[in-house]
């Protein structure tokens, strides 16, 4: 009785065949996509999954079970804050072979299942939290075995995991204490949703500036919004409403920053004379709008970076300790803050 022959592993001479092309060309479409068209590119494609070939740094990552693939948790993919940190993140994880996939945790309901999915299956290395929250429910033991993460952007103690933020607290306090150097008494916050750290934390930044200045904590100067252009608009005519409304307003982030400025506009109001405002993050947007924004700037590449390294140092083997790697922000002043004018 003849033994059955074991079959040889598909080879790049094999797709070639298939493919009716040079096996250089099979080299380039599947190495170096970018120097061939995209017709020859499907069509090598095509013949390699027809014929089972799988790249050589592709079978020894199957080898090691690995997928050189990150996941990244993103709170809302529409905010255009986020966009610098993932462009980090991209960056360092290309330079490394990894893929990057995005999840936005925007409608977190439908894709709680698909996240699970890929952990299961093993398709992911890594992931990295954008916000403050897994988007599943894990308990402290399960958590242990999904894949290494790291925190970037907010943070939350609670989860123990390495983290790359700025020191908010810090950096609301000084944007505030600006607008009282300026000689502003009447200064409102538009803060974030209650339930974000990162939110939290801005808020106390601003209490403190107050407290500092010996001015009086009004909870009528402080209006809530979800980061939402149309969120910002809504605070300030809610704020503008008030008795005495106020000469300036801080707001935590860029975007609720300029829906204020939008809104103080159609409400006849000049911006810097009548109105000093000051956002948070230094979106490109707030360069170009008019007149340019005043800003806490974030170092949004860098901490997508720095967290993306972290996460490379884990998957390395290295033992990464939880916690926070703290980053420098400025205030960039620009042209929404002046001087209040003076009373008649």
């Amino acid at each position: 009785m003849k033994s059955k022959k074991q079959v040889a592993a598909a080879t790049m001479k094999d797709v070639a065949v298939r493919a009716r092309v040079s096996t250089a060309t099979v080299s380039r479409a599947l190495m170096n996509p970018e120097k061939v068209s995209q017709a020859t590119r499907n069509r090598v494609e095509q013949a390699a999954i027809e014929v089972g070939y799988l790249p050589g740094s592709l079978n020894r990552n199957l080898k090691r079970n690995e997928s050189r693939t990150i996941l990244v948790i993103v709170p809302d993919i529409c905010d255009p804050f986020f966009s610098e940190i993932i462009r980090g993140i991209e960056v360092t994880a290309a330079d490394q072979g990894y893929l990057v996939l995005i999840g936005d945790c925007a409608h977190q309901n439908q894709q709680e299942k698909t996240f699970i999915d890929l952990i299961i299956t093993k398709q992911i290395d890594g992931m990295l939290l954008l916000g403050s929250r897994l988007p599943f429910d894990a308990s402290k033991e399960e958590q242990r075995n999904l894949p290494p993460m790291v925190m970037a952007n907010e943070f939350a103690p609670e989860l123990e995991l390495p983290t790359v933020h700025i020191d908010n607290l810090t950096a609301a306090f000084n944007a505030v204490n600006y607008l009282h150097e300026l000689g502003h008494q009447r200064i409102a916050c538009i803060a974030g949703p209650e339930e974000m750290p990162l939110c939290h934390y801005r808020l106390q930044g601003y209490v403190q500036a107050l407290r500092r200045s010996g001015m009086t904590v009004d909870p009528h100067y402080i209006a809530r919004g979800d980061f939402t252009f149309e969120a910002g608009a809504q605070a300030l005519e809610q704020l503008l409403s008030l008795p005495h409304p106020p000469t300036a307003i801080f707001c935590h982030s860029d975007v609720m920053a300029l829906g204020a400025l939008s809104m103080a506009k159609r409400r006849g109001f000049r911006v810097p004379d009548d109105l000093s405002i000051i956002g948070f993050d230094n979106i490109a947007l707030a360069e170009f709008c008019d007149p340019p924004l005043t800003t806490v700037a974030q170092p949004r590449f860098d901490i997508g970076r720095e967290a993306m390294l972290l996460l490379l140092s884990q998957l390395n083997g290295h033992t990464v300790s939880s916690g926070s790697r703290l980053l420098d922000c400025e205030l960039v002043l620009r042209g929404t803050t002046r001087a209040p004018k003076p009373r008649n």
